[in-house]
């Protein structure tokens, strides 16, 4: 897919590991003759979060509008905040949107503004996980769907973390043999595993501690990865 076709970015939440990609992908994509808008949906705040990212290329778009080819609408960046339920739909896709528990956000924009993802085609569905721990609300959201795209942490890797970053991780994020039970329970076509905490564990350890409770089909993600 050609960069400048990418119209619309969905954010699971505004850690900085998930949204620092977003004024590149704004802006290259206009370079590379994106010709309308790039829409921006994500939690409460995201709006805010375009807002200052135009404010903050202010005199990058002044100058390249000046004096080199450009398209018109291009370098418009629309932030849209989105709760969960129903958050896209056209004719070829649906998107929906589940609130999930990734640590405390004590912010004017909610206790929870992290979201994963349901996207449905005519042929198939997907889960994105978000970043989350482990929630009684995984299967039934993950019941049914041809792929889910989840964040996963080693506990071997893990041990090895002092007890202060011990504590946040298991309240922050989803251990393997957990999202194991979950894949099992709800039955998913594929389990892709992606945002892979390993600190001083191996891929291959992740991929031990997840099939001792779920022997379907795991793809450990990787970059540019198309399956």
């Amino acid at each position: 897919m050609a960069l400048r076709s990418i119209t619309r970015a969905f954010l699971t939440h505004h850690h900085s590991d998930h949204t620092s990609g977003l004024p590149d992908l704004h802006l290259t994509s206009w370079m590379l003759h994106r010709d309308s808008a790039l829409k921006v949906y994500g939690p409460q705040g995201t709006r805010a979060m375009c807002t200052h990212i135009v404010a903050a290329y202010t005199l990058d778009v002044a100058k390249r509008t000046l004096n080199e080819p450009h398209t018109e609408h291009g370098h418009k960046l629309e932030g849209h905040d989105i709760v969960p339920g129903l958050v896209y739909e056209d004719d070829r896709v649906k998107i929906e949107a589940f609130d999930v528990p990734h640590g405390v956000w004590a912010t004017v924009h909610g206790p929870h503004p992290t979201l994963g993802y349901r996207i449905t085609t005519a042929d198939r569905s997907i889960v994105i996980s978000g970043d989350t721990t482990y929630h009684e609300e995984m299967t039934n959201r993950y019941r049914a769907a041809d792929v889910v795209v989840h964040e996963v942490y080693s506990s071997r890797g893990l041990a090895a973390r002092p007890p202060p970053w011990q504590e946040y991780h298991r309240h922050a994020h989803t251990a393997a043999a957990d999202l194991g039970r979950v894949a099992s329970a709800a039955e998913p076509e594929m389990v892709v595993l992606t945002h892979q905490l390993l600190w001083d564990a191996q891929p291959q350890d992740i991929m031990d501690e997840i099939t001792q409770t779920y022997d379907g089909p795991v793809t450990y993600g990787t970059d540019l990865l198309v399956i």
